[in-house]
């Protein structure tokens, strides 16, 4: 298993920081509602593209409050999380892919919300990062956002477990790398301890 950093070998940053998200967020929000709703997920999530592309209306739990996601770098294919996500989300989610209707039908229940392949998805969100003003660079990917989520996560004080558990990490030492959070993210962190 390769070792996972926040940098890579050149020091350039691999996930994008506070603003890069808000600013990747509000342009998403302008965009059709299927576009709009898997950036969001993505952004709330943390998870793969490859996973939200699994994802289907059994797959939200609206009176929970979250959604279910299969981890696909697990060995074993059934390997479930559950991530929290915000209600706002969730009712844009449902009134854009008509969740509570689907989910009373076996067949649309089954659907993907999303029935885009990889790549379709990958040229998706970068393009919302370069519309958003991201500057050019390996941060600049939906890698990036998962990165990102990670990130944000530790600043606003996620214990590493709860976060390996959404991340779906099998290694709390692969989720531990957020904890070393440098630049304004450590500075938040540290503001935290100085109040």
């Amino acid at each position: 298993m390769g070792e996972m950093r926040l940098y890579d070998i050149t020091g350039n940053r691999l996930y994008l920081n506070a603003e890069e998200r808000a600013t990747f967020l509000d342009v998403a929000r302008k965009k059709s509602p299927i576009i709009r709703t898997f950036a969001e997920t993505l952004h709330f999530t943390g998870c793969r593209i490859s996973e939200a592309l699994e994802i289907t209306p059994k797959r939200i739990e609206l009176e929970q409050g979250q959604i279910v996601l299969r981890s696909l770098k697990k060995r074993r294919g059934d390997v479930f999380r559950a991530v929290p996500v915000p209600p706002a989300f969730l009712d844009t989610l449902n009134t854009a892919h008509s969740i509570r209707e689907a989910q009373k039908q076996r067949k649309k229940s089954d659907a993907r919300l999303w029935p885009w392949h990889r790549q379709h998805a990958w040229r998706v969100i970068t393009s919302i990062m370069i519309e958003a003003g991201i500057s050019e660079g390996v941060h600049r990917t939906p890698k990036g956002l998962r990165h990102g989520f990670g990130i944000n996560a530790t600043v606003n004080g996620v214990p590493l477990n709860m976060l390996q558990k959404w991340m779906g990490h099998a290694h709390i030492s692969t989720t531990a790398i957020y904890a070393d959070a440098i630049g304004q993210e450590e500075q938040d962190i540290a503001a935290r301890m100085w109040k």
